[in-house]
């Protein structure tokens, strides 16, 4: 009986101790300031700073906090939106892309404050981005905002740009020059906005789930 109490009590030390060091060496992965493109960024608990986006060998990131994006690429984009603006209303976010599983994504739990976004990216929070989100799956749960236009595949929440919000699959408020979304169930107040039911000036809405065999 001491023998089996002896061994039992051994097993129950020998477990804790794993964890600990299993926890210890989980933590020493997640960094307070992280840099991306980088193989050794992968969760951050504080500030990522990425300087440029990853399109081969896309490593997917988690970041606690805020992520900042200074892609250079971000100061050009915006000319050429307003050039292709007026064609808007043939803008599709169908094309070439599929449903990416989130667990492929990069995950911003807070703010994502970047000049451009061109890696899948999930954003549980706030979303400020001067050219959006462009050639690229991206999720918002929460608030969008842009001096130009949106980009969202997803968006849950609250979409706000002087020119355009365009969308796939949107539930919440569009506010902006120009709103489209193709799934879509809220308000959209614009000087021009489409969605699944309907095409109105100033204000149009959608408070039906679309249905499944329903097309857009």
């Amino acid at each position: 009986m001491k023998a089996q109490f002896f061994l039992i009590t051994m097993l129950l030390f020998n477990s804790l101790c794993y964890a600990s060091d299993t926890i210890r060496v989980d933590s020493l992965k997640h960094k307070v300031i992280g840099f991306s493109p980088s193989k050794n960024t992968r969760n951050i608990n504080g500030v990522l700073l990425k300087y440029f986006d990853q399109e081969d060998g896309f490593t997917p990131k988690k970041v606690n906090g805020l992520g900042m994006g200074f892609n250079p690429l971000g100061l050009f984009f915006p000319a050429l939106l307003i050039v292709y603006l007026p064609g808007a209303d043939r803008w599709s976010l169908n094309n070439n892309y599929g449903v990416i599983p989130e667990n492929k994504m990069n995950k911003i739990n807070g703010v994502q404050l970047s000049l451009i976004n061109m890696e899948p990216t999930v954003t549980n929070g706030l979303e400020i981005n001067i050219s959006s989100n462009i050639n690229t799956y991206a999720v918002t749960n929460g608030i969008a905002v842009s001096p130009i236009l949106n980009f969202h595949h997803e968006i849950k929440g609250v979409s706000v740009a002087p020119l355009a919000n365009v969308g796939q699959k949107c539930l919440g408020l569009q506010i902006g020059l120009y709103n489209s979304c193709k799934d879509f169930r809220g308000l959209q107040i614009g000087a021009w906005n489409e969605n699944g039911k309907r095409k109105l000036p100033f204000i149009n809405w959608n408070f039906k789930k679309q249905k499944n065999n329903e097309q857009p």
